[in-house]
């Protein structure tokens, strides 16, 4: 689902360049830039269990695997069972350091560039639905064999790593079927006015997949688009320098904000009139207005 922006008057936890036909690692993601493959494969997929495609259960199956810490990146996939086989699949991830976009919406939009960057034969959405296909036709994750590098030659046209795929989708199937959030898929965007007295924007972005919040940043930009997170954790933002008794920088009190905010899914803390809290163990800054604007945000996602 596109993101939805709004902006309004008065925001635990999400370019990279793709090489080659696989996506080669990199630091620093961003949804707007080409992250690399996600998750280092484990054994051969020929190695894994199989499963009767006759005999799964009606429902809708979600799993993941790890995050890449390189990237921010992490995988999942949501299977549909019907009638007893699987009649669809979707194969995502969302980016656990800067929220947002899910990975397919990025690839769609041209800002993965797996084929202007990495000299790819097809965008990453496009391998991706390949990928998709070729399980509900085998009706098996075990089905798609692939290297010690996850790649795999069971997929034409397939040349990105597809070990993440077949994890997920067998820990969506280990897990049994799954009930689905009361969101739309996607991500999610909102900004708030401009504050005169520090220049700074506060801004939320949420992913959300299977229908819940799995990722969310509280950030803010400026009048020149910098991202307050990012100028924070650049050294710019100096809040330990400008204010001895702070505890921690912006960012990492605003990433600790985050924590409880996915873990809490949506509860908000007690706020004082200043926005700030107790409840948050480290976090000393204004946050309260990161949650009336999640609010916000999520209206979109109803």
């Amino acid at each position: 689902m596109r993101k939805t922006a709004v902006v309004i008057s008065s925001a635990l936890l999400l370019g990279l360049l793709a090489a080659g036909c696989g996506d080669s690692n990199n630091s620093a993601p961003a949804a707007s830039t080409a992250p690399a493959e996600s998750t280092a494969p484990s054994a051969a997929s020929s190695a894994a269990p199989s499963t009767d495609a006759a005999k799964y259960q009606d429902g809708v199956y979600y799993g993941t695997v790890p995050v890449d810490e390189k990237t921010g990146w992490q995988t999942y996939a949501i299977l549909t069972v019907e009638g007893g086989k699987i009649t669809k699949v979707d194969w995502n991830a969302f980016n656990v350091n800067n929220a947002g976009d899910l990975k397919k919406k990025v690839s769609e939009d041209g800002k993965y560039g797996l084929v202007s960057k990495g000299g790819a034969q097809a965008e990453w959405h496009e391998q991706a639905a390949k990928a998709e296909a070729f399980l509900i036709e085998k009706q098996d994750p075990a089905a798609i064999t692939f290297d010690a590098e996850g790649h795999t030659d069971a997929i034409s046209g397939v040349s990105v790593h597809v070990n993440d795929l077949v994890q997920a989708a067998q820990a969506a199937l280990a897990a049994g079927p799954a009930q689905p959030g009361a969101y739309k898929d996607g991500g999610y965007h909102v900004q708030g006015e401009m504050d005169a007295n520090s220049g700074w924007a506060p801004t939320v972005d949420l992913s959300i997949a299977n229908g819940n919040i799995v990722a969310a940043k509280f950030s803010g930009v400026d009048k020149d688009g910098n991202d307050k997170q990012q100028f924070s954790q650049d050294g710019k933002y100096g809040m330990k320098e400008k204010n001895p008794k702070a505890q921690a920088e912006w960012h990492e009190e605003a990433i600790k904000a985050q924590q409880y905010y996915l873990a809490n899914q949506t509860a908000a803390p007690a706020f004082d009139a200043e926005g700030k809290t107790d409840a948050i163990s480290g976090v000393t800054i204004s946050v309260g207005e990161y949650w009336t604007l999640a609010e916000k945000a999520l209206e979109g996602a109803k």
